[in-house]
This record gives structure tokens, C-alpha cells and sequence, in this order.
């Protein structure tokens, strides 16, 4: 083993990367080693062979080698049980032709990877609000007759509902796996990402068409006026979640939405709620200029989200 091996902390390979040297693995196996080392110990040998190599010999030369032998002999007696329970092993033993077992279809089974890859959001709760929410709306205009409503109240409550979705979809406290799956090679940033595009592929075209179908009025915003707020409040609530977390980031965004929307139409008044709550609603999102700044907002949060990428892979671990 190298002098740089040997020492007791990391060591560097000619090209600056770090590597785990005989005496970390062996104080990381002991457990003698701070949190944020082991942390680094573990993130590092997701994707470096031969460090992992080397923690798992220290593993089995150290004190947790007679614990491992004892681990490794049950998960044989296990397996050996359970593959002697297995129908196809009778059938050999007995003589007989194996019997195929009958397997998912695979389209369940990729149906299942992706529901479980978009995340708590989209498979619980928050689902079915976006669902309520647009169909209450239809309702509302086209059963209580009261279409004037209708459009405000879903445009200005739409922006605020990803958002929540983002909040609901990582986070020890919305998913029971979090530890683990953020662990992994796919957790971090990447896990984030892609139950934050699930969230948006469910609300955005679900919130948009129930829009479309409200009778349009005066002073009142598009149907698609909502999205570009929106996307700026995800990005910014994924850039603001980089420092504290997506739920304070959620609380803080959506909640400065939906008072900024709401809270001058209660104020104020001089003509209607739904007039208000329409004029409100036209000074956010209404004039081409304000799109404007709605997409460059969700640009600048994106590049800091770009930029503070590594925070993704220790945030919300406990």
C-alpha cells in the first residue's frame, strides 16, 4: 500500500480526486469517524469501485467481521429455504416438469416504477385536491351559474397547487423511504426534479383545460395566464428549498401568492370580491411584460438551483 494509503485521512490522486485510504475505511467500519466524514465516505463510494473495495475489506477484517459471517449465514439459510419453497424447485426435486410462474404484465410493472418514481404528491392526497379544485370550478360556472367566479378563484388558486405538490413529493415527513432513496445514486437533486416534472404533468394540463372550459369575462386573465407564475414559484421554491428545506420554501412562496391575490380584493371595497380578485389577478399576470418577468424570474431561479445542485444530496436527511 501507498504512503498515501496509509495515511489516516482521504488521499488525492494526481488529478485532485479524493480517495478513502485504508485507515478512514477502517475508522469509518469502527465508527469513528464525524457525520459529515461518513457522509463524504458514503457518497464517494456510490461511484469509485476500488474505495469500496476497500471499505468492505476493512469491514471484514475488522470488529464487524463475526457480526457479517453471522449476517451472511442467516441470508443463506434464507435463501436456501425460500428457494426450496419455491414451486418450480419442488417440481425438480419430485421429478416433475417446472411449472412457469405466472409474472406481472409488463406494462404494470413500468406503471408501477413510474408512480413510485413521481412520488408521494402525485399518488396521494395532493392529487386528488388538484382534481377537486378544477372540477369544483367547473361547478361553479356551469351548474351554480356562477361562471363569473369561476375563473378568478381557479387562476388564482392554480400557481399556488404545484407548489404544493413540490412540498408533498420530497421530505422525510411526505416519504416513509426517504433515508434510503436519498441515498442513493438517484436520490438528491435528481429525485427532486423528477417528482417536481411529475407534479407539473399532472397540473398543469388538468388545471389549464379546466381554464379553457370556463366562460371567459371582462378584465379576467387567460386560461393560460397562470403558467408562467407558476413555473416561476416551482423554481423558485426548488432555489429557496436549496437553503431551508421545500416545505418552509413551499410555505413561504405559495403562501405570498395567495396572499398577494387574495388579500387586496378582501381589503379593498369598492366594487365586487370577483371584480377585485380579477383586477388583482390582471396586475400579476395579465400584460405580456408581466410574462415577461414571470419567465426571467423562473430562469434565475433555475441557474441558482443549477449552481447549488450538491446542497440537494444532505438536504432534509433528518
Amino acid at each position: 500500500m501507498s504512503s498515501r494509503q496509509e495515511h489516516s485521512g482521504p488521499w488525492s490522486d494526481d488529478d485532485g480526486t479524493w480517495h478513502v485510504s485504508g485507515a478512514l475505511a477502517a475508522r469509518y467500519v469502527d465508527g469513528g469517524v464525524r457525520d459529515a466524514e461518513a457522509w463524504s465516505v458514503e457518497k464517494h463510494v456510490e461511484g469509485c469501485p476500488g474505495c469500496a473495495a476497500r471499505v468492505s475489506a476493512a469491514a471484514r477484517d475488522g470488529s464487524a467481521a463475526a457480526l457479517l459471517a453471522d449476517v451472511r449465514t442467516e441470508l443463506l439459510a434464507v435463501a436456501r429455504a425460500e428457494a426450496g419453497a419455491r414451486p418450480e424447485v419442488r417440481d425438480a426435486e419430485a421429478g416433475r416438469a417446472p411449472q412457469r410462474v405466472p409474472q406481472s404484465p409488463r406494462g404494470a410493472r413500468v406503471t408501477t416504477r413510474i408512480l413510485w418514481a413521481a412520488g408521494p404528491a402525485v399518488r396521494g392526497s395532493w392529487l386528488v385536491g388538484v382534481v377537486l379544485v378544477a372540477v369544483a370550478a367547473l361547478v361553479l360556472a356551469h351548474v351554480a351559474g356562477l361562471a363569473a367566479q369561476a375563473r378568478p378563484l381557479l387562476l388564482a388558486l392554480a400557481p399556488a397547487l404545484p407548489v404544493l405538490g413540490v412540498a408533498l413529493s420530497y421530505g422525510p415527513r411526505s416519504d416513509p423511504l426517504h433515508e434510503i432513496t436519498v441515498a442513493t445514486g438517484s436520490g438528491g437533486l435528481r429525485l427532486l426534479l423528477t417528482r417536481t416534472v411529475a407534479v407539473l404533468v399532472v397540473s398543469v394540463p388538468l388545471l389549464t383545460a379546466a381554464g379553457a372550459l370556463l366562460p371567459s369575462g371582462a378584465g379576467v386573465p387567460g386560461a393560460a395566464a397562470w403558467l408562467l407564475p407558476a413555473l416561476a414559484l416551482t423554481a423558485a421554491t426548488l432555489a429557496l428549498g436549496s437553503f431551508t428545506g421545500c416545505r418552509p420554501a413551499a410555505a413561504v412562496l405559495g403562501g405570498a401568492w395567495l396572499a398577494a391575490a387574495f388579500l387586496p380584493p378582501l381589503l379593498h371595497r369598492s366594487a365586487g370580491v370577483t371584480d377585485r380578485l380579477s383586477l388583482s389577478l390582471s396586475r400579476y399576470a395579465a400584460e405580456p411584460a408581466q410574462q415577461a418577468g414571470w419567465a426571467v424570474a423562473a430562469l434565475l431561479c433555475a441557474a441558482l438551483v443549477a449552481v447549488r445542485r450538491s446542497s440537494f444530496d444532505h438536504l432534509e436527511r433528518t
